[in-house]
């Protein structure tokens, strides 16, 4: 049997930079998974996780680590590697779960009218609204920004807001107590990290590897 392993999918946009806290932490080995881009605008998301899922072998095990949207295409990945198991960070376990404002910015259509790029021009509200630290924290943020490539942005903004979540894995799912983007409410969340943001793969990065480690 393959040793097991934690496959990471880094958050829209970002890449393996947000991870560079947590996989030193982390008992298991660790391969972090990079964005393809897009065949179209509107390549299906189940025939992108198809494309992803090369990169992993068919009987690996283990766990399939996704923030934010990276928990979105986990939980696709895993329909095709049933070997490994779904944790989300800063995600979402279905699509029932999308917050008020982001079905209201699906219902106004809004998100087709702005381009990605202006994410760019504006970095402190992001910082906001993710829940960044000053220092280190907001430096990488904003390079990550400054780096996101608006034809992938603008496909995953879509594939986010319409996906059909029908039928995916139960999920260990981590949500922070002041994320502002998916905001915990009342529902059932297997670990709530107390006054973490919507970065807190970075801020909150021991106590988080502290669960992962301790998962069967």
């Amino acid at each position: 049997m393959s040793k097991p392993v934690f496959y990471l999918i880094p958050g829209l946009g970002a890449d393996e930079r947000v991870f560079q806290r947590l996989q030193p932490l982390l008992r298991a080995e660790s391969q972090v998974l990079p964005w393809l881009p897009p065949e179209s605008a509107d390549e299906p998301l189940p025939h992108y996780a198809a494309r992803m899922a090369e990169a992993i072998p068919v009987g690996a095990t283990g766990w399939l680590g996704g923030v934010s949207f990276g928990g979105v295409v986990a939980l696709e990945l895993q329909r095709l590697r049933p070997g490994l198991r779904p944790v989300l960070i800063s995600s979402l376990p279905d699509a029932q779960s999308l917050p008020l404002l982001l079905r209201l910015v699906r219902a106004s259509g809004l998100y087709r009218l702005v381009p990605p790029q202006w994410l760019k021009l504006f970095p402190r509200a992001g910082q906001l609204y993710f829940g960044v630290r000053n220092g280190a924290e907001y430096r990488l943020f904003r390079h990550i920004l400054l780096d996101m490539e608006p034809r992938y942005t603008r496909w995953a903004i879509n594939s986010l807001l319409h996906w059909n979540s029908t039928g995916v894995a139960p999920a260990v799912q981590l949500l922070g107590t002041r994320d502002r983007v998916f905001p915990p409410g009342n529902r059932s969340i297997d670990y709530r990290i107390r006054g973490g943001g919507h970065f807190m793969v970075l801020s909150h990065a021991e106590e988080i590897a502290h669960i992962l480690n301790g998962l069967d």
